[in-house]
């Protein structure tokens, strides 16, 4: 039985091997779109990290009573980020990219000699920012991210002896800026190195410190996954 399709004939094609390798071609041809069309797709990207945050002690303004420690002393709480990238415009040089980072320290540490100061508090920061990056697909590659959004800030219902907290917690405007290095494993993921600073307003730990602004720099390492 013979079938003929135009001007192809199939038992003579299927003979002479030429539907196998025309199967062949159509299979190699389907890989390579789909590689570039995976390799097009990744404009996302996931990262997460865990380190600290760094803050510097505050004095607290003299007062009637002087105090044997008159200041108010932060820990370096263990800190954790996660971060959304979405890739905008660029090259294997220079990209530039939105970028989401979800930042938090659930308990950093206060000490000091006044007792009206709270035991600790907890941070939470959401900071949409643009990120520019040079040496894009190079083992090493540099960037530095600028942005705003808010923060959260939840206070320890203990002051530092113990005594309760009338304080509670406090929602402010946030600036971040960061800057990192990514180290490229595969096409698709690497390892990261973050260091980001966060200002906001001054917090309410219950006493005049004088400074008008909370200056936390938060340092991380980890990961991100390209998809």
């Amino acid at each position: 039985m013979r079938v003929n399709l135009g001007r192809i004939n199939v038992s003579q094609e299927i003979k002479r091997g030429g539907w196998m390798s025309g199967t062949r071609l159509c299979m190699a041809l389907l890989a390579v779109l789909i590689f570039n069309a995976f390799a097009c797709a990744q404009k996302n990207e996931l990262a997460g990290g865990i380190g600290r945050t760094l803050l510097n002690d505050q004095a607290i303004q003299p007062g009637a009573t002087p105090l044997l420690n008159n200041f108010v002393r932060f820990g370096s709480g263990t800190t954790f980020e996660i971060n959304y990238a979405r890739h905008l415009k660029g090259n294997d040089f220079a990209r530039l990219d939105l970028e989401v980072p979800f930042v938090g320290n659930p308990d950093e540490d206060l000490g000091s000699g006044n007792a009206a100061v709270p035991s600790g508090y907890a941070s939470y920061f959401v900071t949409p920012a643009v990120r520019g990056k040079i040496f894009a697909e190079n083992t090493l590659g540099f960037w530095a991210s600028l942005g705003g959004g808010f923060g959260h800030f939840g206070f320890s219902d203990k002051q530092v002896y113990g005594g309760a907290n009338p304080g509670g917690s406090k929602t402010s405007g946030l600036l971040q800026f960061g800057y990192g290095m990514d180290v490229k494993l595969k096409a698709t993921f690497g390892l990261r190195i973050a260091a980001r600073n966060y200002w906001s307003s001054a917090l309410p730990f219950n006493v005049a410190t004088g400074v008008g602004h909370q200056h936390s720099f938060v340092v991380t390492g980890g990961g991100y996954w390209r998809f």
